[in-house]
């Protein structure tokens, strides 16, 4: 049910400098989805009445992500006047007039902060009674945050960040985790007396806890268990590490489910992904996007499946696929290379340095070594000859190949489309295939064999094979009058 006494505002303005990348930092994607989409997902788990997202850096970006995550989220965008307070105090701006119930603000890179938490922070705070409950953590090393300053009887006094703290201030371990709960009307009315006096010339949102004690009014910080929970992500090191440990959330999750993961530390599985019971994964595997495998398939190793489904007892080695379906009891690889719109049916093959693209392989049908099927119609029960390659491009337009059912090519094929082949037909080795081919009829390229003696010495004198030939040629001779003689 909608609660409709909260407010929800992400904190989503700002440039991250420190990425280093042309990509705006909450752009920037752990286990298939940007930082922003993750912290939006926790957002919506609170069926907050408003939730209001406030941009500014590389706005238009920005706001279609969070419109994709986030349909139905106020966008508000932050003015000229820098800091975290003047981006809560333009989003609780945004908020309906006769809204007057509580703000929770949580910021944009901190995607591993689960709902539960937010619940437990929330409840603590409407107990409590307090103007405003913020999250902690105690870290080894706070540097770059900041710092809760606690009064003598351990009561939360102020905040102090990292750049404008003293060494007594620095030498303390709990931070600030920059997730808050205020009663709006206290939080608005400090906002107003929040200024720009500080080393960074912002209008800080932590000031308002200072304002709001010296007010006379209550104030408290509830400490994480976990510190990983509200680690925000600044950087690239701290991308990976919230990517990692991610990860490992989600593949233990999947291993509780009946899904064996061989090595956790080299399995990488995007959200997104759904896997059933009994599904193996060897080592080096990574399944993103929507991926799903069926019961009793195995995957890899050393395998990147995006967007691909696979079915029950399906078995991939060694394979790159993207947006392709693989079907039941189907084998595919090693070094496989299946490229959008593949699809394998059930008991198919796609074997060892095979590249597919855009194509259909009928049940049963194989293609086993060393081809390229493009735009290609397989059916069932066929198999393609080694080293095949479908020519479907003319240089200008893109033509398909269509090989029947219980077809036999031989190796060394090129089909060159627009061509079918029939139901039943066989193919000669070596054939270039430019007309259809009849069903059950053998296509083959009949050109007689010539060998032009003496080619190599008269062509290629002075080299290694003039050498041996003229050695080979010598011997012959040689072991022909010797038979004479005898």
């Amino acid at each position: 049910m909608t609660d409709t006494r909260l407010a929800i505002v992400v904190l989503a303005a700002g440039q991250g400098t420190r990425m280093k990348s042309q990509t705006p930092k909450l752009l920037h994607e752990i286990a298939g989805v940007p930082l922003i989409g993750h912290v939006l997902a926790t957002a919506g788990e609170l069926d907050a009445a408003y939730t209001v997202s406030v941009v500014r850096h590389e706005r238009d970006r920005v706001v279609e992500v969070i419109e994709d995550h986030f349909p139905s989220s106020i966008i508000a965008d932050q003015d000229d006047l820098p800091g975290t307070g003047r981006a809560v105090e333009q989003a609780i701006a945004a908020l309906p007039g006769d809204f007057d119930g509580d703000v929770l603000v949580v910021s944009g890179d901190v995607p591993l902060l689960d709902a539960q938490t937010l619940r437990e922070l929330i409840a603590e705070h409407r107990a409590s009674a307090a103007a405003a409950t913020l999250l902690s953590a105690e870290l080894d090393d706070a540097t770059g945050y900041g710092r809760i300053v606690r009064t003598a009887d351990g009561m939360l006094d102020r905040i102090v960040e990292h750049k404008d703290a003293d060494d007594s201030e620095r030498a303390i371990h709990e931070i600030n985790a920059g997730v808050y709960v205020f009663g709006l009307a206290q939080l608005r009315d400090q906002l107003a007396r929040v200024t720009t006096a500080n080393a960074q010339g912002e209008k800080y949102l932590t000031d308002v806890i200072g304002l709001l004690r010296r007010a006379g009014s209550d104030v408290a910080a509830v400490t994480v268990a976990e510190p990983w929970l509200v680690a925000g992500v600044n950087d690239r090191a701290q991308l990976s590490e919230a990517a990692a440990k991610l990860n490992a959330l989600i593949v233990r999750g999947w291993q509780l489910n009946g899904v064996t993961v061989v090595d956790p530390a080299t399995t990488w599985i995007d959200l997104k992904a759904s896997l059933d019971e009994d599904v193996t994964l060897l080592p080096g595997t990574q399944i993103k996007g929507a991926t799903s495998i069926a019961r009793g398939a195995v995957v890899g190793p050393d395998t990147t499946l995006v967007d691909c489904e696979v079915g029950e007892g399906a078995e991939v080695k060694r394979t790159d696929a993207t947006l392709s379906v693989i079907g039941a009891r189907a084998s595919v690889g090693p070094f496989a290379f299946l490229r959008p719109n593949t699809v394998l049916d059930e008991d198919g093959k796609i074997g060892t340095f095979v590249e597919t693209k855009n194509s259909h392989i009928g049940a049963g049908s194989k293609v086993p070594h060393l081809s390229y099927v493009g735009d290609t119609e397989v059916g069932v029960g066929s198999n393609v000859g080694a080293g095949t390659i479908t020519a479907n491009y003319d240089g200008v337009n893109k033509h398909r190949t269509v090989v029947g059912s219980h077809v036999r090519t031989g190796s060394h094929n090129v089909f060159v489309a627009p061509v079918r082949i029939g139901d039943g037909a066989y193919t000669g080795a070596g054939t270039v295939v430019r007309k259809d081919v009849p069903a059950g009829s053998l296509a083959v390229n009949v050109a007689p064999q010539r060998n032009l003696s003496g080619w190599v010495e008269q062509n290629r004198p002075g080299t290694e094979a003039a050498a041996a030939a003229q050695s080979a040629r010598e011997a012959e001779v040689s072991d022909s009058a010797e038979q004479i003689g005898e």
